[in-house]
């Protein structure tokens, strides 16, 4: 466990990605099966094990810790696991035992003991362990760490530890299960490369690069496709042997969300590529639709009937078991156009090519694509294989450009992790109506990125020094300060007074310089809420 532990606190406090590759190798080059197993099931959720701690927690805390010390000192640090690994009272009488609590033992014995057993487990467990430990454990058991380590940057670093390609550890990943010994035995060199055996798995994306002006002046319009870049989530189906399933772009299976998608593509033989959106009568909904179903377990049939998932294709890798990843692009929308033609599964359709003939005839699309309701436009180079990642010199996303608004700083509440002692979560709004005496903010949207550390530290303290109220972790804030807020949309909030919410917010500048008068109105904030126009281009 001390080895886990010394892990994840490193990679909490290591912004670097190359670093955070260089803790993940060196733990899977020196760490035994299986513990280096449920390490990695730990870090890319895929720990077969759910402890209800929200209920366990407060039932083991109440003789130890009292209750408003607790709310306290939780809302001061910030996370849960931390606050109770630093309040547990040291044990020296049972810690003597903690040199033999491995994470094997830890899943083990929560994945064989009754869940009436759970709570008691869970005690002898921080009596025997030390803070950073108790720390550990705790985030293990949460089902998120939240250390900064994506699936994708796990594999890299299973890529590097072990020198082979991404590519082969991607297509091996859905073949094996935690602790995932197989895949190991495999990288040491002790065994074949797991085989999924004809199942659907995923295989690794292809990704395009954003499109900069160099690109333009360099590239040849008659060597790319042009496509309409849908403003849903990327995902991937996969029908095989009778079983379908569908993978987010870093292959998380989302199929249990997605039942309508399962039924259409049943009987299939086909791995594609696509756009997950919600479309009623033709028309794309809106992006808040789509997140009503996304990242559920379960959905309701009112659910699948309200919000009709809709796969919008534009790839192909297999179709009847042929591979054709290795084929240009323009030969795999071929195949694909004519297997969808003669095997439409229903809630798909293919997304439509742009014609154009040059760039400016492109420019003057990709400025049409705001009030069109679409996000962009995709160039494809025609000869293009399918490649895993995002190699250079073959897509390009050419996104609409962001939308800003000035708005005044409302609320601010601790972040969390490294930032759990700063003011680093900001609410925000604007004037309901003209900026006099009596006017009114109303909440549009709240953001946690987009400035530096050092604004970070500016901004922490004049809301310090501006603060007129408190709500728990929350604090209210003289309405002194301006911020330029972007964001790609704006969308209809029943949630926010102001009836509407931003999305994708982010900080693009403090306005220091700016008086809170000038900031925007509501009825600005309205006029760029348009009800898009979107697609009946498909």
């Amino acid at each position: 466990m001390q080895r886990f532990a010394n892990l994840v606190d490193s990679l909490a406090f290591t912004q670097s990605r190359n670093r955070k590759l260089s803790l993940l190798t060196d733990y899977f080059l020196t760490t035994s099966d299986p513990d280096r197993g449920w390490a990695l099931a730990a870090l890319t959720d895929g720990l077969p094990l759910r402890v209800p701690l929200r209920r366990i927690l407060p039932e083991i805390l109440a003789d130890i810790v009292d209750p408003v010390l607790y709310h306290l000192s939780r809302d001061y640090v910030g996370d849960t696991a931390e606050t109770v690994a630093l309040l547990w009272p040291d044990r020296p009488e049972y810690q003597r035992d903690g040199a033999r609590v491995t994470l094997d033992s830890v899943v083990t014995a929560f994945a064989t003991a009754p869940n009436s057993s759970h709570a008691e487990i869970l005690k002898g467990l921080l009596d025997a362990l030390e803070p950073s430990s108790r720390f550990a454990l705790l985030k293990l058991l949460g089902g998120a760490p939240r250390v900064g380590v994506s699936a994708r940057l796990a594999k890299l670093a299973l890529a590097q530890a072990f020198e082979q390609p991404v590519s082969e550890i991607e297509e091996s990943w859905h073949a094996v299960d935690a602790p995932y010994l197989a895949l190991f035995d495999w990288l040491n060199g002790d065994g074949p490369r797991p085989d999924p055996g004809g199942r659907p798995v995923f295989r690794p994306m292809m990704l395009a690069h954003p499109i900069e002006d160099e690109d333009r002046t360099k590239l040849d319009p008659d060597d790319l496709l042009a496509e309409w870049k849908w403003d849903g989530i990327r995902v991937q189906v996969a029908a095989q042997m009778g079983e379908v399933r569908l993978f987010s772009r870093t292959g998380d299976d989302i199929s249990a969300g997605f039942p309508d998608i399962v039924t259409a593509f049943t009987g299939r033989n086909c791995i594609l590529d696509g756009e997950l959106l919600v479309v009623r009568e033709d028309e794309v909904a809106p992006f808040n639709d789509l997140q009503q179903r996304l990242n559920r377990k379960t959905v309701s049939a009112r659910m699948v009937r309200d919000y009709p998932a809709h796969i919008r294709l534009y790839d192909s890798l297999q179709i009847d078991e042929k591979d054709l990843r290795d084929l240009p692009l323009i030969e795999r929308r071929k195949r694909l156009e004519h297997w969808h033609r003669a095997h439409p599964p229903l809630s798909t359709d293919l997304s439509p090519l742009v014609p154009f003939n040059t760039f400016d005839e492109l420019t003057h699309l990709w400025q049409n694509t705001r009030a069109e309701g679409i996000e962009g436009l995709m160039l494809k180079r025609k000869d293009s294989p399918y490649l895993s990642g995002r190699p250079r010199g073959h897509w390009w996303k050419w996104k609409r450009a962001p939308l800003t608004l000035d708005c005044v700083l409302m609320y601010a509440q601790r972040g969390s992790g490294k930032r759990s002692s700063y003011y680093s979560d900001y609410t925000f709004g604007v004037w309901r109506d003209a900026p006099d005496d009596g006017a009114e903010l109303v909440p549009v949207g709240k953001a946690y990125s987009g400035f530096t550390d050092a604004e970070l530290l500016e901004l922490d303290r004049f809301i310090r020094s501006n603060t007129t109220d408190r709500f728990g972790p929350v604090r209210a804030v003289s309405p002194k300060l301006v911020l330029e807020v972007a964001f790609d949309a704006l969308q209809k909030s029943t949630r926010h007074k102001s009836g509407i919410a931003m999305r994708f917010p982010r900080i693009a500048r403090i306005r220091w310089d700016k008086p809170v008068s000038e900031a925007d109105t509501l009825s600005r904030a309205q006029s760029l809420l348009k009800a898009p126009s979107l697609d009946k281009r498909g």
